[in-house]
């Protein structure tokens, strides 16, 4: 389910984890070459990125089966 960044912050060890509109916590690491994310280094490149969608496999796993 795609869910909205709406905050940013550090975990125990320092590396960013992103705050989804659900409430669930995602880690939006720089970590070339296998993950490129320079613009979490940045103030400004977080602030760039707040409202973007990332899928929340917690809320694809906990999601309620639709009544028929």
């Amino acid at each position: 389910m795609q869910q909205a960044i709406v905050e940013f912050e550090l975990d125990e060890v320092g590396d960013w984890r992103a705050i989804l509109a659900c409430g669930h916590r995602q880690h939006v690491r720089h970590n070339p070459p296998l993950v490129n994310r320079p613009w979490v280094q940045t103030a400004a490149g977080r602030q760039r990125f707040l409202g973007y969608l990332l899928d929340c496999k917690l809320c694809d796993e906990e999601q309620m089966p639709h009544k028929e």
